[in-house]
C-alpha cells in the first residue's frame, strides 16, 4: 500500500495551514537530529507522527514547542515564526509523575496554568471546576499526585493543559506508560476534547495502532537524520469506537502499511 498524501488548500483564498514545517533541519552536538522537514498542518487536524526509535519524533514535537531552534530552515505557527514557548501551545509530556508538582493537590496543579496566565485567584475555581468535571476528576479536586493512579495523574496534567486554552495541543507520547484499559479510556478522553474545543494536535507515538485511530493523519519518519519518509491519510469515520473502528478493513490496511513501514525503516 503507498503512502496516502492529503493536499493541502492554500490557494484562491483558501486558509493557510496552522503549522508549517520549511525545510528544517537541527543537530545538536555537531551531530545531525533531524534533515529537510517540510510538514504542514491544516487547523483542526490531528496529526500523529511514528518512525523507530531516534528518528527525530519528540524533537520535532519540541521544536514546535519552542523549546528547540532549528538549526536551518524556518518553523511557523498561524503565519509566524516560532520564536519561544507560547500560551496558546500546551504540551503533555509522557512522564506525568515528573509534570505534577507533589505538593499541590489535583486543583492547585490545574491552578498553575492559570496563575501563569494572570487570572486572579478569585476567579480560578470556577475555571477549574469544570475543567476537572471534563477528565472525569471532579470528585478528586482535593487529592495529592501521590494519592492518584497513573491514568489520573495524566488526566490532570490535560486538565492543566486545557486550562490554557491553547489552540494547539503536542503531545509526546502521553499514555507510553499505562495499562492498555486505561490508555483506551483516555485515548477517547482526548479524541472527546479536541472535538468539542477544536483543537489542533500533534501527537507523538511508538504505538502503530493508537497513531491511527487517533489520527487525521500519520507521518512516518526514518532515522539518522530524522526525516519525512510518508504521510499516510486515515480513512476512518469519526466518532471512532475501540473495537469497531480497529476491526475496519481500513484500519488492518494502514496497520499493515504502518508495520511495513517501520520495519523497513529498521533495517
Amino acid at each position: 500500500m503507498s503512502a496516502a498524501v492529503i493536499p493541502l488548500q492554500k490557494a484562491g483564498g483558501k486558509p493557510e495551514p496552522l503549522i508549517a514545517f520549511r525545510r528544517v533541519d537541527l543537530d545538536l552536538g555537531g551531530r545531525p537530529i533531524l534533515r529537510g522537514i517540510d510538514l504542514e498542518i491544516a487547523r483542526g487536524e490531528f496529526v500523529c507522527v511514528v518512525g523507530p526509535s531516534g528518528c527525530g519524533k519528540t524533537t520535532l514535537l519540541r521544536l514546535l514547542g519552542g523549546l528547540l531552534a532549528p538549526t536551518g530552515g524556518e518553523v511557523s505557527y498561524a503565519g509566524g515564526p516560532v520564536a519561544g514557548p507560547s500560551a496558546n501551545v500546551a504540551i503533555v509530556f509522557q512522564d506525568y509523575g515528573k509534570a505534577l508538582l507533589p505538593w499541590r493537590n489535583v486543583a492547585g496543579n490545574v491552578s498553575l496554568a492559570l496563575e501563569a496566565a494572570g487570572v486572579p485567584r478569585g476567579e480560578r475555581e470556577a475555571r477549574i471546576a469544570p475543567l476537572l468535571r471534563k477528565v472525569g476528576l471532579d470528585a478528586h479536586a482535593e487529592r495529592f499526585p501521590g494519592q492518584l493512579s497513573g491514568g489520573m495523574q495524566q488526566r490532570v496534567q490535560i486538565a492543566r493543559c486545557l486550562a490554557q486554552e491553547p489552540t494547539l495541543l503536542l503531545m509526546d507520547e502521553p499514555f507510553g506508560a499505562l495499562d492498555a484499559m486505561t490508555r483506551q479510556a483516555l485515548q477517547d478522553e482526548v479524541l472527546r476534547i479536541v472535538q468539542a474545543s477544536r483543537m489542533t494536535v500533534l501527537f507523538v507515538t511508538h504505538d502503530l495502532e493508537e497513531a491511527i485511530y487517533l489520527g487525521d493523519r500519520v507521518i512516518a519518519l526514518r532515522p539518522h537524520p530524522g526525516r519525512v519518509a510518508a504521510t499516510f491519510e486515515v480513512d476512518l469515520a469519526r466518532p471512532r469506537e475501540q473495537l469497531a473502528t480497529r476491526e475496519a478493513p481500513q484500519f488492518l490496511r494502514l496497520r499493515r502499511a504502518l508495520y511495513d513501514f517501520i520495519e523497513s525503516a529498521e533495517r
